[in-house]
């Protein structure tokens, strides 16, 4: 599976909120790109773009979403701006889209084992690792690396994997040492590795 560097954050109207003249840019710039690869969308900032892959999928599937907020809150200026802490919520009135599991510490584990038998599209917030195995500008999650690639694992045997988005993390112009960048690097390196071979 091909890792792509989708990161729009230079696009204006993209911070946080999304303006529907950019959505539409950010839909135009992927159009082209492989939909079954790893995308790195940046900061959890741009989670949002995950709806954007969603919307290219054209059979039934699900959504496994490892993050430790939600996402599917009532967006702060109403519905008309899309956000990244309410772009699930669009994300769940998709046609296709028949479940959507989300899997914030270990004890959501067991809800993988639920999904239905059809394939799945992936989208992880590095903000579910405990701050040993990454650093955002978020409050974080206790899973361990292990935990999540054990979790990443059982899809990859038991499900037909569609795509795969990573974001979080934090940038140098938000403080982020370059320890932080690291971490996340490495992190992010060690996530991919488990999708490199993916057909």
């Amino acid at each position: 599976m091909q890792r792509i560097i989708a990161d729009f954050s230079a696009f204006e109207g993209t911070n946080c909120y999304c303006s529907a003249e950019s959505a539409e840019r950010i839909r135009q710039a992927i159009a082209d790109l492989p939909l079954q690869a790893f995308h790195c969308i940046g900061t959890g900032d741009y989670h949002y773009q995950t709806l954007f892959w969603l919307e290219r999928i054209a059979e039934p599937f699900s959504l496994v979403l490892f993050d430790h907020h939600p996402d599917d809150q009532p967006g702060a200026f109403g519905e008309e701006l899309l956000s990244c802490g309410a772009w699930v919520a669009y994300a769940r009135r998709l046609p296709l889209l028949q479940a959507d599991c989300w899997i914030r510490d270990r004890a959501d584990f067991p809800a993988l084992d639920k999904l239905p038998d059809l394939p799945v599209y992936v989208s992880v917030d590095l903000d579910v690792l405990s701050q040993d195995y990454a650093r955002t500008d978020w409050d974080q999650g206790e899973m361990t690396l292990e935990e999540l690639q054990a979790a990443l694992c059982r899809l990859i045997a038991t499900h037909r994997i569609l795509g795969v988005d990573l974001c979080g993390g934090h940038t140098a112009q938000k403080g982020a040492s370059p320890a932080d960048l690291a971490l996340n690097a490495a992190t992010g390196e060690a996530l991919y590795g488990l999708f490199r071979n993916l057909i």
